[in-house]
């Protein structure tokens, strides 16, 4: 296991992630703490169905009955200023 800190992971990130294809896990830090861990995705693929299975049979979760139309959401009318000039006038 490699760890890398997130400023030097930015810096090489081509060379860790050649580390990470070749079977080595690398552990990103922020200040000491680990925050992240890049490690190499299985060759077996799965569905996300496939893999929530287990638990959809002890009835821990459920998955949704209908497709989400996301397409069809529509921004929501909020009275006042847009953030966008509140967060220009807080830099000011």
């Amino acid at each position: 296991m490699i760890t890398a800190g997130v400023k030097d992971t930015k810096n090489n990130l081509s060379r860790y992630l050649a580390l990470v294809k070749a079977g080595e896990d690398v552990v990103i830090t922020e200040h000491g703490k680990v925050v992240a861990r890049i490690i190499k995705e299985g060759a077996r693929k799965q569905s996300i169905r496939a893999a929530l299975e287990p638990l959809i049979s002890r009835g821990l979760i459920a998955l949704p009955t209908r497709d989400l139309n996301r397409h069809g959401l529509k921004p929501l009318a909020v009275p006042g200023k847009p953030v966008s000039e509140m967060v220009i006038e807080d830099r000011r």
